[in-house]
Order: structure tokens, then sequence, then C-alpha cells
């Protein structure tokens, strides 16, 4: 699984208070520990910048650039500040993202093009994100990828985000997206990738049960054929799921447990009840996330006291 660190991102006050004071120190221990956590690329979200996003992220990816030597990810949609980021990247960047808007895909996928870039492209239209995994996948098929292969982008520079959304409010999005994810591995030959923003589908999650939300998430995901996930590398439990299923680790009653609904998502099928120690709190609490995820239970805070 790839991972691009998701940690640099406007939305932490912290990371919105050192943009504000350009502390260059901040950003590359960030970046360090992502790196040293085992993220190969790192995504940069900065936001809008309307008035400054063209000196923000030039001055960012030089600082980060100082000290690790990753791909880096342009997250914004100022195309100024994308252009100013590309100029500077010492990598293949990661242009994110375009989507099926007409005004974006007309101009993102030129800079990819102009640049060598990879891009991720966001199965979205103007009238915003579809509910059903057939929708999306017709975005994908109708705009994204036409669109890069009339500009010669190979589809091995293409992502294809079909949009992770919130359990909390979104939660009929979230089976979805699974369907999603399988269906967009048979629209080309060969196929796009395929990249989601992870933590996405545990926003507005109490913070105590985001990281066990985002960890089942990731294993279903893989299931469906997920090549690269926007996460967080400093979630150890995170990269211990990921670890378990790619080297099918069944030495533990967890593990066994994640390999059995990593392989009923595969066989788009789902686990069940009998494959769960229901005396074992840590494999209940999978099971009842998973459950929560496929949207055969509605979502309520307190989940897993119910």
């Amino acid at each position: 699984m790839y991972i691009i660190g998701e940690n640099i991102h406007i939305i932490s006050p912290r990371v919105k208070e050192a943009l504000a004071a350009q502390d260059r120190r901040f950003f590359q221990d960030l970046a360090v520990k992502q790196v040293e956590a085992g993220a190969q690329a790192l995504d940069l979200n900065i936001g809008p910048q309307k008035k400054a996003g063209h000196e923000i992220m030039p001055w960012l990816v030089d600082a980060i650039q100082e000290v690790v030597d990753v791909p880096l990810s342009f997250d914004t949609t100022n195309l100024a500040a994308i252009e100013a980021g590309l100029k500077r990247a010492k990598r293949q960047a990661i242009i994110n993202s375009t989507s099926a808007q007409p005004e974006r895909l007309e101009k993102v996928p030129l800079l990819a093009k102009q640049y060598g870039a990879k891009m991720i492209a966001l199965t979205m239209a103007d009238e915003g994100i579809p509910v059903s995994a057939d929708a999306r996948v017709n975005l994908a098929i109708e705009y994204l990828i036409p669109r890069a292969q009339e500009l010669d982008i190979p589809m091995s520079d293409l992502l294809i985000d079909p949009l992770v959304l919130t359990v909390s409010g979104c939660q009929e999005y979230c089976p979805e997206c699974i369907q999603a994810v399988r269906m967009l591995k048979f629209v080309a030959d060969p196929p796009p990738l395929v990249s989601v923003g992870l933590s996405n589908v545990s926003n507005s999650v109490p913070n105590e049960n985001r990281p066990l939300i985002n960890r089942t998430y990731m294993v279903m995901l893989m299931a469906a054929g997920l090549d690269c996930a926007i996460a967080n590398p400093l979630d150890n439990e995170l990269k211990e799921f990921i670890r378990i299923v790619e080297q099918r680790d069944a030495s533990t009653p967890l593990g066994r447990l994640l390999l059995k609904l990593h392989d009923a998502i595969a066989n788009n099928t789902e686990l069940q009840p009998k494959d769960v120690d229901m005396d074992d709190p840590e494999q209940v609490a999978v099971y009842k996330t998973v459950q929560i995820l496929l949207n055969k239970v509605i979502y309520a805070d307190s989940y897993l006291r119910l």
C-alpha cells in the first residue's frame, strides 16, 4: 500500500499557525517524522490560499526538500500554487486534484502533462458527489480517463479518487465507495490507480473512535483493490493492519479476523458473526465497525457501546 502522509494539512490549527509564521523547522520536523514512519510521499494541503498560494507553496516545497527526498502532493484548488510547487519539485510530483468539473478538467490535466506529474482525479462533477458506485465510476469512464488519454497521460500517472465521505452523516456513501474502488480496477486496460483520502471516513467522529474506523475501512478498501491512500503514517496500528493483510499474517486472533474480513470483501460477500469471537472485545469492536461501514447498522457516536 502506497501511503501519502496526510499530516501537513491546513485543517490542523498547529499547521495553520506554522504556515502563517513561516515556521520552517516545524514543517521539516513533521516531514521527517512522516517519512521515517513509512510515508512514501507527502501531501501538502495549504487550502485555497487565493492571495499568497503561489508564494507559500514553493517556500514549503523548498523547506521540506531540504530534509526528505520523497514525492510531494500539491493539495490545493489554487492552480498558481500548484504550478509554483511543480516548478520546484525534485521528484515526480502529484497534483491533488482535478475532477469532472469542466474548468478543472480543462486546466489541471494540462499542468500534469506539462510537468510530467501524477494526477489525482476526483469522481465529482458540478452536481456534487454521487452516492452510487455506478455514478462515480461513470464519471471516471466518461470524463476523467478520456481526458488523461487525450493528453497521453499514462494510466500509471492517473489516480482516480472515488471520494471517501464520513460515516457520520454520509453513511450510505461508505459501502458505495468500496464498490467504486472494485469497479475502477476494470474500467481500462491497464486500469488507473485508485487512491483515497482515508481519514475522511471518520470526520466528525469522536477522536477516540476515529483510528479504529480508519484502520478497518483500510482493510476493506484494500480488499476491493485500493492502490494508494492519503493517510496518517504515524498511526502504528493502521500500519499493523496493513502489514497483516499484505503479509497474510494469521498468527493472532485479530490477524485471522482481519484476513477473514479482507477475503469476504474481496469476494464481494460479508464478514459473518461466526467468524468473530464475541468474547474478544477487540474482535467485537472490529465487527461493529464493519457493520456501520457497510451501512448495516445506523452510525451513532456510541456505536461501540451498543
